[in-house]
């Protein structure tokens, strides 16, 4: 399917795929909605915990790699161990790579870069705070992985991956987590709750990014 560049509010790039109608993050804008579903809701509590670390991530969808990079630039500021785990079937091509604004706009272009280029299948050593291991695998494939902290649920819309937000894929999720571990969407579709409910997430809705009123944090117990 084609894909194109687009210009979000904030003046960062995101991705479209016009045949399905959908964009990789909101047009409200790219790097505010990523710093405030994945970051701000999800990795920062864990960088204020001491005893998490190195702290362990594990990203559904790495799409555009925003939100590893931002990620990253966590890490670096706040100089704790990030392991990022990152599953994506589709990547992107180097040229759509080389157009989009996310690290220059980050101050961070040669970081970005070594994000897409590091190899599959390994964990690739970014920085002395920050590796990244990328998997071409589904949500829907086996995920043999250790648990983790924190998972980024960054899936397309239930409208376009229906199959993706289910209570089947949630029960694996949560396999997924250490006990006390969250997982955070921008996705808060009533059926989205009831599934991860149903999968024992405890789950609460706050208040989303700029041009959405709600996302969820769920948390295993």
């Amino acid at each position: 399917m084609q894909r194109e560049i687009q210009l979000t509010a904030d003046g960062s790039h995101t991705v479209s795929i016009p045949e399905l109608k959908i964009t990789y993050h909101s047009s409200h804008g790219a790097i505010g909605e990523s710093r405030h579903v994945f970051i701000n809701a999800g990795l920062l509590p864990l960088l204020n915990e001491p005893s998490q670390q190195p702290v362990k991530i594990i990203e559904i969808g790495f799409g555009t790699g925003l939100n590893a990079l931002l990620s990253l630039q966590e890490a670096i500021k706040q100089q704790q161990q990030i392991k990022y785990i990152a599953l994506e079937i589709s990547p992107l091509l180097p040229d759509e790579v080389s157009f989009l604004n996310h690290g220059q706009l980050l101050n961070m272009e040669e970081s970005f870069l070594h994000l897409h280029a590091a190899e599959w299948e390994k964990e690739m050593y970014i920085n002395e705070f920050f590796t990244l291991t990328k998997k071409k695998l589904s949500v829907l494939q086996p995920i043999l992985i250790n648990p983790v902290n924190c998972i980024f649920f960054d899936a397309f819309a239930p409208s376009v991956q229906p199959d993706v937000w289910t209570k089947d894929v949630f029960e694996k999720m949560y396999a997924l987590l250490l006990p006390g571990g969250t997982l955070v969407t921008y996705c808060s579709k009533s059926e989205v709750r009831r599934a991860m409910q149903a999968a024992g997430f405890s789950v609460i809705k706050i208040q989303g990014p700029w041009g959405k009123r709600e996302m969820v944090r769920a948390m295993r117990s």
